[in-house]
């Protein structure tokens, strides 16, 4: 009796009712930070970024000693043009924007290039550098590429709140670990994710990633190349997130 009332409601109130409760999910979702992002590294300053409904790919390399993946994105992004970060041809399927800086949209995902030098003498040794922001499933990633210099409070101002920071730490060609810090703590990230970095078989020229971790304690190793990501597990603190390669 009491199941045949509770199902004898009109049928322009269960219509009703159904798309509040997708309403409900939707907002949840979004709210909470329910999306699960998944960041995988590739080495050197390559990572493929995999939301939902789109997927990115940064720096994509040849030539430099490690593996060389095939891999489908919906968007390619690369900082500067030179061979260890520019093989944009190497990534089949998407949209490519090299040394981009300005603002657009692409695949419904917002971003950002801000314009940086890859050296400490506005581009005179080594050339421009495009930092990159963009945001899937309410997840803010910056990507420094092959930053060379200190970060300008022009440059702070335009990169805005992060919440997943890709940077070298490596010197030679990008900062070093002791400027690496520095940038950090200007730019409050929830989460570091060092790059350009010495790793078997790479035949750049950069530091291990141990510099650049000493005498912090907000360290957590990853023993994968890849970690899942969600706005609602982001941590309160900066904390660091050192990724194996391989």
């Amino acid at each position: 009796m009491w199941k045949d009332k509770c199902w004898d409601i009109p049928r322009k109130t269960k219509f009703l009712l159904k798309i509040r409760v997708k309403v409900f999910i939707f907002k949840t979702k979004f709210e909470w930070g329910f999306e699960m992002v998944i960041l995988t590294w590739y080495g050197h300053a390559m990572y493929e970024i995999k939301g939902e409904k789109v997927s990115v790919v940064t720096d994509p390399f040849k030539g430099i000693g490690l593996p060389e993946p095939t891999l489908t994105a919906d968007i390619v992004l690369s900082s500067h043009s030179h061979f260890d970060h520019g093989a944009t041809e190497l990534v089949e399927g998407g949209q490519a924007l090299k040394e981009f800086v300005g603002e657009t949209t692409i695949a419904g995902v917002p971003i950002k290039g801000v314009a940086t030098f890859h050296d400490e003498a506005s581009g005179a040794q080594r050339g421009k550098n495009s930092v990159y922001v963009f945001e899937i499933d309410g997840l803010r990633f910056c990507h420094l590429g092959d930053l060379g210099h200190p970060l300008t409070p022009e440059q702070l101002e335009a990169i805005g709140e992060v919440d997943i920071l890709m940077i070298p730490v490596g010197g030679t060609f990008t900062i070093d670990a002791h400027a690496a810090t520095k940038e950090v703590e200007k730019l409050a990230p929830k989460i570091v994710i060092p790059m350009h970095v010495k790793l078997p078989g790479l035949s750049v020229n950069v530091a291990p990633v141990d510099g650049f971790l000493a005498g912090k304690d907000n360290v957590e190793m990853i023993y994968t190349n890849s970690i899942e990501l969600t706005k609602s597990d982001l941590p309160a603190s900066t904390t660091i997130k050192v990724l194996k390669f391989g």
